[in-house]
C-alpha cells in the first residue's frame, strides 16, 4: 500500500496564531486609545491583514475580543513577575528588584495603564467574565509574599504587613505615574515621565516600600 501523503499543519497553525496576535496587537491600542465603546471593530479589521469576519471566528464578538486583549494584557506583567529569580537575593533588595520590574513594565506600556484604568470606569464588568481572572493575581502575590516570608524571618520586615497592601503600594505608584502624566503636568509644569527623573522615581519606590516595611 503506498505511503499516505502527511498533511501540513505547521505553517496553517503558525499562519492563525500570527493573525490572532496581530488583531490582538491593533485591538490593544485602539481599546486603550478610544475606550471599549469608542474601539470599532470595523477599524480593527482595516487596520490588520484580516476581515471583520475573522475578527469575529478568532473571538466570537467585540466583548470577547476586548476580554481578550485584557487578558494578555495582565498575562504580561504576570509572566514577568514568574519569571523574576530573587530567592537568591537579600529581602531588601529583592523588593526592590520587583518594584523596579513592575515600575520599568508600566512605564514601557501605557496602553496596559490605559485598559486598566478603562476597565475600573467599567467596573470590571468585562474583566470578571475572564476565564484566567482566578490565576491573574496569583503570580504578583507568591513571587512577594515568599520575599516577605524571608524578610520576617530574618528579622528585616515587620510582621504586620499583608503582601496585597504592598501590591497595591507598588502599583499605586507605577500606575499614577502614567496614568496622572498629563493632568500632573497641567497642574505642577512637571512630567512625571521625564527621563531626568526616571532614576529618581525608580529609587523613591523602592525606598518608600523598604521605608513600610522595616517601620517599627
Amino acid at each position: 500500500m503506498p505511503a499516505q501523503p502527511k498533511v501540513a499543519v505547521g505553517p496553517s497553525v503558525r499562519d492563525a496564531d500570527r493573525t490572532r496576535s496581530e488583531i490582538l496587537d491593533v485591538a490593544t491600542h485602539e481599546f486603550a486609545d478610544k475606550g471599549y465603546a469608542g474601539a470599532r471593530v470595523d477599524e480593527i479589521a482595516a487596520k490588520t491583514r484580516t476581515t471583520k469576519r475573522m475578527i469575529y471566528y478568532y473571538f466570537t464578538g467585540k466583548e470577547q475580543l476586548y476580554i481578550a486583549v485584557l487578558e494578555r494584557a495582565y498575562a504580561g506583567i504576570r509572566a514577568l513577575e514568574q519569571q523574576l529569580d530573587v530567592d537568591h537575593l537579600d529581602p531588601a533588595d529583592a523588593i526592590r528588584r520587583l518594584a523596579s520590574l513592575t515600575f520599568d513594565h508600566h512605564e514601557a506600556h501605557p496602553d496596559f495603564i490605559r485598559l486598566v484604568s478603562i476597565e475600573n470606569i467599567h467596573r470590571a464588568q468585562h474583566l470578571i467574565r475572564s476565564d484566567i481572572l482566578p490565576g491573574l493575581a496569583d503570580p504578583a502575590l507568591n513571587v512577594l509574599t515568599r520575599i516577605l516570608d524571608r524578610g520576617r524571618a530574618a528579622g528585616r520586615f515587620r510582621d504586620d504587613v499583608d503582601p496585597i497592601d504592598v501590591h497595591m503600594v507598588i502599583s499605586a505608584f507605577c500606575v499614577f505615574r502614567t496614568a496622572n502624566r498629563y493632568t500632573f503636568n497641567a497642574i505642577f509644569k512637571r512630567d512625571m515621565l521625564d527621563p531626568a527623573r526616571r532614576e529618581h522615581h525608580r529609587q523613591m519606590l523602592g525606598d518608600l516600600v523598604l521605608e513600610y516595611l522595616t517601620a517599627p
